[in-house]
């Protein structure tokens, strides 16, 4: 679907490389400027979140190096940066630099905090983004402490997420104006911006601030339940018709207490019972009594059981590169075959294919 389209991104930790994997997921040609030694600390040498995307390696300290950076931004729809406020205009290549060498730029900007603000050149991480946005707040249930996904809500969902969504309009909005933009993607707007959902059920009465009282972080039909043999099972069978099938399998349909569904004053006891209900079997028994039924509970998998799963593995969800299990590309699209991803290229891999591109633009791809 992308493409045509070029983004060059420049090497970093975080959300920043998620995002251009995504791009380059989608078609559009990733070309990602490494350091020309070590990788990020904390990233591998081939990290997946190189998967499809081109490599030159460039040292950001060195006169000449950022000049053909600088003649790369000039053929490129768009840059993507993940440094803290500052570190790309201190380098020379900030926004006003970048632009003047190609209008129609887009430069996205990913951090946690945003481009400004009083917070805005401190450090942090996805739970402390997600935790001053309010999305961690629901995040457990009650009088535990909010424990969200690793990185899924922050640096994914508010953050890559919303880098893409930004970059994506910036591009239509240049292809049609000629003029380029900055994306300022910070994880606290985009995690705050996922809120709107929940805020909408506060509409309704269906949200309160106080934990463990709202539509969907409090009931008994809205939880994760422990098996006998330490697994767990997802409920959230919100609807009534579903939360009635939900009970006849579990031979409760009859129990008076249970028939009040949004009884709050009951939500912590029928939680109990449900608790003790689900301990006294398996997982796997759990799962056979509620498969193929719209009760709306099923398994919590991790990541190599998930892939195994009928249902992810006749969509082909998951696959392993180079001996390491990852998700497909996503989403899909009608007439086209599903995408299986390049490999990681190695560090400057592309480096000298680049450069001869840029010396002949005829030899561009």
């Amino acid at each position: 679907m992308l493409k045509g389209t070029r983004i060059i991104e420049i090497e970093a930790l975080g959300p920043a490389p998620f995002a251009g994997m995504l791009l380059a997921d989608l078609g559009a040609e990733i070309i990602v400027v490494h350091r020309k030694q070590a990788p990020v600390p904390g990233l591998p040498e081939r990290s997946l979140l190189d998967r499809g995307k081109r490599s030159i390696a460039l040292d950001l300290s060195d006169a000449e190096d950022v000049a053909l950076l600088m003649r790369l931004v000039a053929t490129a729809d768009g840059l993507i940066e993940g440094f803290r406020p500052g570190v790309m205009e201190r380098l020379g290549l900030g926004p006003d630099a970048c632009l003047a060498a190609n209008p129609r730029l887009v430069y996205g900007r990913m951090t946690g905090w945003g481009q400004d603000g009083p917070l805005a050149r401190t450090a942090g991480h996805d739970m402390n983004y997600i935790g001053v946005s309010g999305a961690l707040w629901y995040a457990s249930l009650p009088g535990e402490p909010p424990m969200a996904p690793p990185t899924l809500v922050g640096d994914i969902g508010g953050g890559a997420l919303y880098l893409v969504i930004g970059m994506l309009a910036g591009i239509i909005n240049a292809r049609a104006s000629g003029e380029g933009t900055v994306v300022d993607a910070a994880i606290v707007d985009g995690s705050a911006h996922m809120m709107n959902l929940l805020m909408a059920l506060g509409q309704l009465d269906g949200l309160a601030a106080e934990r463990g009282t709202s539509l969907l972080d409090g009931p008994h039909w809205c939880r994760v339940y422990r098996t006998s043999d330490d697994g767990f099972i997802s409920v959230q069978c919100i609807e009534p018709k579903f939360y009635a099938l939900f009970l006849e399998r579990l031979g409760l349909a009859a129990d008076p207490q249970f028939a009040n569904q949004f009884d709050r004053n009951l939500w912590p006891q029928l939680g109990s019972r449900l608790a003790a209900i689900f301990a006294a079997k398996t997982r796997g028994e759990w799962t056979s009594l509620f498969e193929g039924s719209d009760a709306c509970a099923s398994p919590v998998l991790n990541p190599w059981e998930a892939a195994l799963h009928p249902h992810m593995a006749a969509r082909g969800s998951w696959l392993t590169m180079d001996g390491i299990l990852q998700a497909a590309a996503a989403p899909r699209f009608s007439g086209w075959a599903q995408k299986t991803p390049a490999k990681s290229p190695a560090r400057n891999e592309h480096g000298a294919e680049i450069r001869a591109e840029l010396a002949d633009p005829s030899k561009s791809r």
